[in-house]
């Protein structure tokens, strides 16, 4: 103890991080109004906020993007980045966060939203960074604090560390008690809290709580330890850098009491982020970067302005960038600055300059992508963060509405993708359509809007095509014959083919034993090509596999004959072949597999009944007490909106990740319903 941990450490970049509807972005507007970076906070239901500023957040009434904003504090810069906090637009946060000094955890007393906090602190717990929990909404809160915690407690695998404690007016929380500070504070609405003696009851509360949090610090400070045995007071400077230490270290995570929306314990937050939280040098650290003059950076994010062109926003973990300077990445990709920008909401400032600690926007980095570390050295900096975007679970086909866009569509997507990489696009040659992948509905729904008003394509959308198949049961010797006589050379085929079922998985085989010449041997490629045709299209409608085809006899002509002819005669063989080998139907089975909080198993069961899932077991999710992983067989068209009833089933937090596994028969009225709307679209 003693070791000052406290200095300043230049400008401090926090993310603001926390359940769906938890209060990130009122607590962003708490302080920016606060420490004076805007007149009055904005509100985010009446669109006036900085956060959550852009026309798809401002219609649907939540984030659905990071938002970073600038601020002093007591002489300090901090950019606060503010994080969409459903797990449809999760991956803004996992890029953002490698490369902050500290997170804010914003929650509620909400048992419901547990598992919502228990991914976001897994992942902060993982990457090794610093992060306060801020109890949000205190002024609803209906339990004692302590057993709040003890409700908190098992969404974090380190300590839960009261900093504060409440002080109760009847059923209504009316201020706090810093437990560090020993001191005691009323809430004012909207003004900087006030000091009040402390005593009576909440002195004895206090006294207890605050050998409480002495304990848990203790539990890595043997000096303390022996201090709390003997009955010494601790120095407070010594119990404050203990704070520091222990949250750098990631061994505690300190719980601050507050209500965003009227700037209840805002600045004991900034104070505790100002004495507290590392700075920029021990970020870089963690991140593994070596020491270096040049600039070293980490680009979390791309934005495609409608008319300002490319947007890097960028964290600088070292050295200086001036405007103009040539980058490196660690990919190999070079690219000149075009301009430097301070960013608050969407309000965005030009600088010079920028110095290690900042986050700015980077202008024309065409080359560049999100996830790039990018250097102003002559060798290309090793990648500090790899962040992978999490599987898709929700897909849809689109289309533009006028033809003359499919160049422009494709264009825009490509750019939405770059800057949400946890969107997906395919290409299914099948079908040709255009298949965007992403994390839900309202992930896609907003990926179609940005769509519409950014890039200006208006697109349709349906559910994809079902990867639906056919093979035969019943082998077959069929003749192929193929004569046109129109003036002049005319066209002349003849195969005879012997096609038999293969095993499933067997694929397509093509064989020949033609004898005498009968077929000549130049035209064999061509009876191949024809059998491809005619398996293309099998007569339920669907591409046929698992067929052996074999080719045994036929004619020629030696005028008539041609390349052609051929192809021709073997696909009418096929395809007169086909209808009399017992054509069943196939549909593509997928391996599932669903982690979920245990509660909801039981629901999460029911739903695979429900779609002719084949559960094969369930067991706990390795490292997660309190959730399990099920795992079972599904058909793809059962999938499809699987996530949806899984969200709802699990307060938003259960996901899953498929395979195929192989094409299964279906048979009866459900193969008659799939194969009549397959030719009503048709």
């Amino acid at each position: 103890m003693g070791q000052d941990v406290r200095s300043p450490r230049g400008p401090r970049c926090i993310a603001l991080v926390g359940p769906f509807q938890s209060g990130k972005t009122t607590l962003l507007e708490a302080i920016l109004a606060r420490t004076g970076a805007v007149p009055r906070a904005g509100s985010v239901d009446a669109g006036t906020s900085v956060g959550d500023a852009s026309p798809e957040a401002r219609r649907h009434k939540m984030g659905v993007g990071l938002t970073a904003a600038t601020t002093s504090f007591m002489g300090d810069s901090y950019t606060f980045i503010d994080c969409p906090g459903s797990v449809e637009f999760a991956h803004d946060m996992r890029a953002a966060i490698p490369a902050v000094d500290a997170a804010v955890v914003v929650c509620e007393a909400d048992e419901r939203k547990l598992p919502q906090l228990q991914l976001i602190l897994r992942e902060l717990e993982d990457l090794g960074i610093p992060r306060f929990l801020f109890l949000n909404k205190i002024d609803r809160a209906n339990k004692r604090i302590r057993e709040t915690l003890a409700t908190l407690q098992p969404a974090s695998r380190m300590p839960l560390v009261l900093r504060q404690i409440p002080i109760w007016n009847g059923e209504l929380i009316a201020g706090f008690v810093d437990l560090a500070l020993e001191r005691a504070f009323v809430y004012r609405e909207h003004k900087a809290s006030e000091v009040v003696a402390l005593e009576g009851g909440d002195l004895d509360r206090e006294k207890e709580a605050r050998f409480s949090m002495l304990e848990k610090l203790a539990d890595h400070d043997d000096a303390l330890m022996e201090q709390l045995l003997e009955d010494i007071p601790p120095p407070r400077d010594a119990v404050f850098d203990d704070l520091a230490r222990e949250l750098r270290e990631g061994l505690i995570c300190p719980v601050l009491l507050g209500s965003a929306m009227r700037e209840n314990g805002v600045l004991r937050l900034m104070k505790a982020l100002r004495h507290e939280s590392p700075g920029v040098a021990e970020t870089a650290k963690r991140l593994g970067a070596s020491s270096r003059k040049e600039a070293l950076a980490y680009v979390f994010k791309t934005i495609h302005l409608q008319h300002g062109g490319k947007l890097s926003l960028t964290r600088l973990l070292a050295g200086h960038l001036d405007d103009g300077a040539t980058l490196l990445s660690s990919s190999g990709e070079t690219g000149r600055v075009s301009g430097i920008l301070a960013v608050s909401g969407g309000h965005d400032t030009k600088r010079a300059s920028a110095e290690a600690g900042d986050m700015v926007a980077l202008g024309k980095l065409d080359t560049i992508k999100t996830g790039d570390t990018v250097s102003s050295g002559k060798t290309a900096p090793p990648a500090l963060v790899r962040v992978e975007p999490l599987p898709p679970v929700l897909a849809m086909a689109l289309s533009a509405t006028d033809r003359k866009d499919d160049v422009k569509l494709g264009q825009a997507l490509l750019r939405l993708n770059e800057e949400d990489p946890s969107l997906t696009m395919i290409h299914n040659p099948q079908t040709h359509d255009i298949v965007l992948w992403g994390q839900g509905e309202m992930h896609l729904r907003v990926a179609l809007e940005r769509l519409h008003d950014r890039f200006g394509v208006n697109v349709k959308s349906q559910a994809p095509t079902i990867g639906y198949q056919e093979t035969i049961r019943k082998a077959i010797t069929q003749r192929g014959r193929h004569k046109k006589q129109s003036g002049g050379h005319g066209q002349f085929g003849d195969v005879v083919l012997d096609i038999k079922p293969m095993p499933r998985g067997g694929g397509f085989e093509f064989h020949e034993k033609v004898v005498g010449g009968a077929v000549p041997r130049n035209y064999i490629g061509a009876v191949e090509e024809g059998v491809v045709d005619g398996l293309l299209r099998g007569p339920l409608g669907f591409p046929v596999i698992d067929v052996h085809v074999t080719l045994t006899d036929g004619s020629y002509h030696s005028v008539d004959s041609s390349d052609l002819a051929f192809r021709t005669a073997a696909r009418i063989g096929v395809s007169e072949a086909l209808p009399q080998c017992q054509p069943v139907l196939l549909e593509p089975i997928h391996v599932v597999e669903i982690v979920c909080p245990t509660d909801a198993t039981a629901k999460i069961n029911a739903i695979l009944s429900g779609r002719r899932g084949q559960i094969l077991g369930f067991d706990t999710r390795e490292g997660w007490p309190g959730w399990d992983r099920v795992r079972a067989m599904m058909p793809e068209a059962e999938i499809g909106e699987l996530i949806v009833e899984l969200r709802s089933a699990t307060a938003g937090a259960g996901s899953f990740t498929r395979q195929f596994d192989r094409m299964a028969e279906v048979t009866g009225r459900a193969a008659d319903q799939i194969i009549a709307a397959h030719r009503v679209a048709a």
